[in-house]
């Protein structure tokens, strides 16, 4: 019984330390920025309000990260779908083509541009 609960223990431990890891770590919008040019201006354009060159050519439009929709989302959500894409969308996956870093540096950059918005 004494070994189950010093599992447990270190098990909150590591499982506490990553969440709060994870809540701290920080992109930077600098190399955001050259991530986003290079991957997403195409579609979701200068202004990050879904207006890029191809953009036009899209059945289902890029999400305008202006909006107050898109800045209300968590950075949780953005990152979701930054890494995951979205399901019925041209939005595609970027796991496995950017590290996780880039991903972070680009939600800062997208942050830098259109800040969170908590609605009351």
């Amino acid at each position: 019984m004494k070994v189950l609960s010093v599992i447990s223990a270190i098990c909150l431990v590591v499982l506490g330390s990553s969440w709060a890891a994870g809540q701290t770590a920080r992109g930077n919008p600098r190399e955001g920025q050259a991530v986003y040019e290079k991957n997403c201006l195409r579609c979701h354009g200068n202004k990050l309000d879904g207006n890029g060159p191809d953009s036009q050519d899209l059945i289902v439009r890029p999400a305008n990260l202006q909006s107050l929709m898109s800045r209300s989302k968590t950075d949780w959500e953005l990152l979701i779908a930054i890494s995951n894409g979205v399901l019925f969308s041209p939005m595609h996956s970027f796991r496995g083509k950017l590290t996780d870093q880039q991903m972070l540096d680009v939600l800062s950059y997208i942050r830098t541009i259109a800040p969170l918005d908590v609605v009351s």
